[in-house]
């Protein structure tokens, strides 16, 4: 009896235990009682009640990702393009997603592939190559509303390659190559107009500050000329008065000494002696003057013998 009660109590021991549920951080657990739905246990501990009551579903509330392999879509104008797609899901309501639809996953990813199917049947290639934001809010939208009942909330679709067929590659590959050398040659041009213009604007500022450079040269000249001519003048001047002043003071001299007529005619011959070694081929003696310039002559013509 004792081993049995020992047995009995390892026993109840073990299957408090074993139905004692932990559910971890943004986990959600559906409790089925007698097969029915029963509640949805969050985060914290719980007692399943044994052999009553289990665990349905385990379901992550985080954001997931499904990556889809590359999927054969027709455009408007016939074209056969691969287009991989990537969504981005959170489960809202651990009930509808486990009792909304069977295989959540597998309806998604059918149901991203018609989706995507359906809107780039629409548009043409150009259109599809240009409007990846378009078709990626359209199907959000779209796969947001079929997935609603399903305890899905579809937060983002993103359209992660688009491939259309080799030889369309080839065309669009030299198209942008022409592009490319266009912009280049674009480029070259505003490149090489830039450095004329630079190389004008240098040579428009040398020729300035060379002119420029050249007018105060002629000014600083033209002040020099004037200040050495004002000089010249000046000096002249100087030297008239100076020759007005010596003369002015030998008469004043005269003056004083009283000179005789006979110093006075002296002076005149003098004076005609000065007059006599210029350029004139004729003088006009006075005739008072004539004996005075005889004798002065025979006074000459004795020293000299």
């Amino acid at each position: 009896m004792i081993v049995f009660l020992i047995v009995i109590a390892v026993l109840a021991f073990i299957i408090v235990i074993t139905n004692i549920v932990v559910v971890q951080q943004s986990r959600a657990y559906v409790i089925e009682r007698l097969g029915a739905f029963h509640s949805v246990w969050g985060v914290g501990i719980h007692f399943k009640v044994p052999f009553i009551e289990r665990v349905a579903r385990k379901v992550s509330l985080k954001e997931q990702v499904l990556d889809y392999p590359p999927q054969p879509v027709i455009t408007k104008d016939n074209v056969t393009m691969q287009i991989d797609t990537v969504v981005y899901f959170q489960i809202t309501d651990p009930k509808l997603y486990a009792y909304g639809v069977e295989q959540p996953m597998m309806a998604m990813e059918t149901l991203t592939a018609t989706t995507l199917r359906n809107i780039i049947g629409d548009l043409e290639l150009d259109q599809t190559l240009t409007s990846r934001d378009v078709v990626n809010t359209k199907m959000r939208a779209i796969l947001d509303e079929a997935t609603d009942p399903w305890g899905i909330k579809v937060n983002r679709v993103e359209l992660k390659n688009i491939l259309p067929p080799a030889d369309i590659q080839n065309s669009m590959e030299k198209q942008m190559k022409a592009e490319r050398d266009r912009r280049q040659s674009i480029l070259q041009a505003e490149g090489q107009k830039k450095s004329a213009i630079l190389i004008a604007e240098g040579e428009k500022e040398s020729a300035i500050l060379k002119a420029d450079a050249e007018k105060q040269a002629a000014i600083l000249r033209a002040e020099a000329e004037k200040q050495a001519a004002i000089l010249r003048a000046d000096g002249e001047a100087q030297a008239i008065m100076a020759v007005q002043k010596a003369m002015a003071d030998s008469l004043a001299m005269l003056n004083e000494k009283a000179p005789n007529d006979a110093v006075l005619r002296l002076k005149a011959i003098e004076a005609m002696q000065k007059v006599a070694d210029g350029k004139a081929t004729k003088i006009i003696i006075p005739s008072e003057m004539q004996g005075l310039v005889g004798l002065a002559n025979g006074i000459v013509e004795g020293v000299k013998e």
